[in-house]
């Protein structure tokens, strides 16, 4: 949901369409500058929740922020715009904060999976008693990005010193992309087994649901509507009727009319249709 007219308005519009859980940038996704949060936007963003009753509440970093980096600068400035992030969530009492491991870029992936524990263990050691967790999200393997096999996410997880302060957010579009096949039902019981036997299902802590305009494997980030692209309407099934994720937030990033929020809406209600009481 947009922040637009301050961050309590990303929960007023998440209310007007019936969510029960959002995600939000805390500030422009597309730019290093983040202007301070004033202590009054804060109060509102406090009292909005409340109201509204929206829990719990996601945060995306900005798209910028590159923690695979090899590059000293790159890699310091994004560390730098995760703290400032990070402690914008603490004082709004946002649970989760959603980023991107980056990409390795002229390094290896291996080498780009060891700047990411680097950058978390320099976040945690400057955030320390902090509330809010960092969730690292699986990626498409776009490029030269980390993060789109569960094992890499489990090396940095494994690497870190406080390991019980990152989470993992699963993004379907992205597992589907990266090859693993979630649109059958034998797929998906595999990929979720596969998830268990390297970061563990308590590390889940978000689901990103988006159906992918590309095939398997493709390793090409591009949403798309639930049940138009080609993972189709079975995986969004097996998942909303999956008791082990009953209570982990869902979190829609298909395309959409951010005035109208109509396309949300369906996306939404088709969700919400595929629910029978779980499985």
């Amino acid at each position: 949901m947009s922040i637009a007219g301050g961050v309590s308005q990303a929960l007023l519009r998440g209310a007007s369409i019936d969510c029960a859980t959002i995600q939000l940038f805390t500030k422009s996704n597309m730019q290093w500058k983040a202007f301070p949060l004033s202590e009054s936007e804060v109060t509102a963003f406090h009292a909005v929740r409340h109201e509204t009753g929206i829990t719990p509440i996601v945060a995306h970093s900005s798209y910028l922020l590159n923690l695979a980096s090899p590059h000293t600068e790159l890699f310091a400035k994004s560390v730098e715009s995760a703290w400032i992030e990070l402690e914008r969530c603490e004082r709004l009492g946002i649970e989760y904060f959603v980023i991107h491991p980056g990409a390795a870029m002229t390094a290896t992936p291996q080498e780009g999976v060891r700047r990411v524990g680097e950058a978390l263990d320099g976040l945690h050691a400057r955030l320390p008693g902090y509330q809010v967790q960092i969730c690292l999200e699986t990626s498409a393997g776009q490029g030269t990005c980390v993060g789109h096999r569960f094992d890499q996410l489990a090396q940095i997880i494994s690497s870190v010193k406080a390991p019980e302060r990152v989470g993992i957010c699963v993004d379907t579009c992205h597992i589907y992309a990266a090859g693993y096949d979630i649109s059958t039902r034998a797929g998906y019981e595999d990929t979720i087994s596969a998830l268990a036997e390297t970061v563990g299902l308590d590390r889940i802590k978000v689901f990103h649901l988006n159906d992918s305009k590309k095939g398997l494997g493709c390793r090409v980030d591009r949403h798309e509507h639930i049940g138009r692209g080609c993972l189709g309407l079975d995986p969004f099934r097996f998942l909303m009727n999956d008791r082990r994720f009953a209570q982990i937030p869902k979190i829609l990033e298909t395309p959409k009319d951010e005035k109208t929020l109509a396309e949300d809406r369906i996306n939404l209600a088709t969700l919400r249709s595929l629910y029978h009481g779980g499985s």
